[in-house]
């Protein structure tokens, strides 16, 4: 059929955009349909005596074509517009929703990926002489972090406060560790994805590095002391050689893609509304502190902000200013990273029952949409808390 002469189903689509001040032609459906973003017209019964049979829209095209015409256009790629009609709540089919998601760890590339049978050690090496030779490097602190990291202590010194107090590096045991360089930072990064592990002391030379002017670092002294502390943990969450792995050990992309074929679509809307909910809290933080940094007076922002520079959610704040733009695949991606760290959650509640849950409730320690996700998992047991229901498994 000519797509210059739109069926009948396809004119009620056409007509539905035009009263919704949009124009849409029968080529531009026969495109969205190609590339799964529209389904297909009802067959419906014949018209008798050799005239042919008739269709209809399926009730979600409505809807759909909507936004495939605010969305869609010349140089989007349709992963892109699956992922944009995915966060407004429009019905994409799974299939197309799925893929899009796929499609966003796909972009996740490291030098020797087009040799993926080196030998793991061999690979490693070589991705160190690729970052050294091509200098390739990390940024931990992101400009606009630092700017508030150094309005902060310059308010704080003049107002005579120091921050954080000096019994403050009795909880780190190793206060004068030296910290990860960019280079570092940028080996262990590639590393981690690659192999889906990271080593304890890595993952304590990352954080402090993270907040290279704190005078001390209780979260990164936790982790790295961890199999000296709690070696029944340990033994319990660490490989053999002592690397961190939330799941079995292999490429980490590898997990992300199982996520995103495998997820419950409510799980994967779930997760992409709390990333989302992470990101606008962490901008509206900075803004509201770089609001007492200009009137000279240091409030709630700038006292929320030194306790997440301090604890796990600061991690969050630096992620967020690091991605000054944040398309669509980008969210895609952290929303799978997050499924991903709660899977991680669950799997250690299975391995060492009786953690103390509802530490994740502590200020600072998880980004304010992430710890009402966490919710039930966090006052199960809870001091004096009956017992409730778990954070729900990300497949």
């Amino acid at each position: 059929m000519s797509t210059d002469t739109p069926s009948a189903a396809d004119q009620l689509l056409i007509e539905h955009a035009h009263r919704h001040g949009f124009a849409v032609t029968a080529k531009m459906l026969e495109v969205w349909r190609s590339r799964g973003l529209l389904p297909g017209n009802i067959p419906g019964g014949g018209l008798g005596r050799g005239k042919g049979s008739t269709s209809s829209p399926a009730p979600e095209s409505f809807d759909l074509v909507l936004g495939l015409a605010r969305h869609a256009g010349r140089g989007k790629r349709p992963t892109d517009v699956a992922l944009l009609l995915f966060d407004e709540g429009l019905p994409v089919p799974e299939r197309t929703v799925r893929a899009a998601f796929t499609g966003a760890v796909d972009t996740i590339t490291v030098p020797g990926d087009d040799e993926p049978d080196t030998d793991p050690d061999q690979r490693l090496n070589d991705l160190a002489d690729h970052i050294d030779d091509a200098g390739l490097t990390a940024t931990l602190v992101p400009a606009r972090a630092r700017r508030i990291d150094e309005g902060i202590a310059r308010l704080a010194r003049a107002g005579g406060h120091t921050w954080p107090p000096a019994e403050f590096a009795a909880f780190d045991e190793d206060p004068h560790r030296s910290t990860a360089t960019p280079k570092d930072a940028a080996l262990a990064s590639a590393a981690a994805v690659i192999t889906g592990t990271m080593s304890l002391e890595d993952i304590g030379y990352m954080l402090r590095a993270m907040n290279p002017t704190a005078v001390a670092n209780p979260i990164a002294s936790l982790v790295e002391t961890t199999w000296k502390d709690a070696p029944e943990i340990a033994d319990a969450i660490l490989t053999d050689d002592r690397h961190l792995a939330l799941g079995p050990v292999r490429d980490a992309r590898d997990h992300l893609r199982d996520l995103a074929a495998t997820a419950p679509l409510e799980d994967l809307t779930r997760s992409w509304r709390t990333v989302e909910g992470v990101r606008q809290w962490a901008l509206n933080l900075c803004g509201r502190v770089e609001e007492e940094l200009a009137a000279g007076h240091l409030g709630e922002a700038a006292r929320e902000w030194q306790i997440c520079r301090y604890a796990m959610a600061g991690l969050a704040l630096l992620s967020t200013l690091k991605q000054r733009d944040w398309p669509p695949a980008q969210h895609a991606r952290d929303a799978l990273a997050l499924l991903f760290q709660l899977g991680g959650l669950q799997r250690l509640d299975d391995l060492v029952p009786g953690c103390q849950w509802h530490l994740l409730g502590t200020e600072g320690l998880m980004p304010p949409p992430v710890r009402e996700l966490l919710q039930d998992l966090i006052s199960r047991n809870a001091p004096g808390a009956s017992s409730g229901v778990a954070v729900r498994p990300a497949s």
